[in-house]
């Protein structure tokens, strides 16, 4: 049997630490893991199926729950990015999509495959790296003059600092210049409160095994009902296949977890207030060893950005080199940052016990001064 090495460690991966399964969700999983186990219930549509209670999840719960009109779930966070893009471009080919500077790399991607041209906002750079609002229309401006802009993204957080730029800003300034907003909430759906109407986004992402408790990959995609017919639009000849989709999204485990751990991840989100408090201590206790958190100080997530000079210049004369840093917290039993990494690394803080957090800091101590 595959086993998985680091499945009892301290894991402070931020892929990890959002999707890590509820009990309920190991018991749908198990029940629910053979491939044709959705398929068994389907009438033609994913969405349509009352038993298991998938359609009263993606119509009602879903929608509601992400503050939108219509949603569907898909095979991830980048697929549903991608269903917007394509969808939107195909009738204006070689146009552009607006992307953060600190976008995620399949939202690039994800406008290559959809044939369309990126137009960057830049962040402020070292240390803060912001995504500052009023960007978006200097951005927008120029990019005016050399074709026609389908749509903006915003990552909402980032991937890397766990920056939050102040959406409802972006949202406002893309419409007044008629441009659609996407909100890519890869790491905020399921981890703090967010909803789409709220924000005046036209479209929200999320991510089931980044931030949901599911087994993946698995996606959610909400948007106004002024796009359903757009993006969801149906097959000439299949008459109830919703083409963007190819038919069926996630089916199976993917789905049935997310359901399964959605009552779990709904309460978690009102606790967000202590996830960020706990953040701001970790990283606070990280600075008085020396490991500078970079993105928006005081911050206003669980995923962090860490710069460590001192743990560079130890890698420099270690015997392991730049991996000394992933050998040292493996043997500690703490698992989450890259091998070989060592002057910057990203971490998340998110539902670690603060006892397991001050292991982990004691651990960087303990590493600092052993090579001292």
């Amino acid at each position: 049997m595959l086993k998985r090495e680091t499945k009892d460690y301290i894991n402070i991966d931020p892929l990890q630490t959002g999707g890590k399964l509820t009990k309920e969700a190991k018991e749908a999983l198990l029940e629910w893991g053979d491939g044709y186990s959705i398929c068994d219930f389907c009438q033609g549509r994913l969405d349509e199926i009352k038993k298991p209670p998938i359609h009263d999840f993606i119509h009602q719960t879903l929608p509601e729950f992400l503050g939108c009109d219509v949603a569907r779930v898909t095979n991830g966070a980048r697929e549903s990015k991608f269903i917007v893009m394509h969808s939107l471009s195909l009738k204006k080919p070689n146009a552009y999509v607006i992307l953060d500077g600190n976008a995620h790399y399949s939202s690039y991607v994800a406008a290559e495959r959809a044939n369309l041209k990126v137009a960057e906002v830049p962040n402020t750079g070292y240390p803060d790296f912001k995504i500052e609002a009023e960007k978006y229309a200097e951005v927008i401006e120029e990019t005016k003059k050399k074709g026609e802009i389908v749509l903006s993204l915003l990552t909402y957080p980032d991937g890397n600092y766990g920056n939050l730029a102040d959406a409802k800003k972006v949202a406002k300034i893309c419409h007044e210049y008629d441009i659609p907003l996407l909100l890519n909430g890869a790491y905020a759906v399921g981890r703090m409160p967010v909803k789409m109407e709220k924000v005046g986004a036209d479209f929200i992402v999320g991510s089931g095994h980044k931030s949901m408790a599911a087994s993946g990959p698995i996606g959610v995609l909400g948007m106004k009902e002024d796009y359903a017919e757009i993006v969801l639009r149906k097959s000439e000849k299949y008459k109830n296949k919703e083409v963007e989709l190819l038919g069926c999204t996630a089916r199976g485990a993917t789905i049935m977890t997310l359901i399964a751990s959605f009552p779990h991840v709904r309460d978690r989100v009102e606790k967000w207030d202590e996830e960020v408090k706990k953040a701001r201590w970790f990283a606070s206790k990280m600075e008085e060893l020396g490991i500078m958190q970079l993105g928006d100080k005081p911050h206003n997530h669980d995923l962090m950005f860490f710069h460590a000079e001192n743990l560079y210049e130890i890698s420099k004369r270690a015997k392991k080199g730049r991996f000394f840093l992933y050998r040292e917290l493996k043997a500690k039993k703490i698992h989450g940052i890259k091998a070989g990494l060592t002057r910057y690394f990203k971490l998340s803080t998110y539902l670690v016990p603060k006892e397991d957090l001050r292991y982990v800091l004691d651990a960087f101590s303990e590493i600092i001064k052993k090579y001292s």
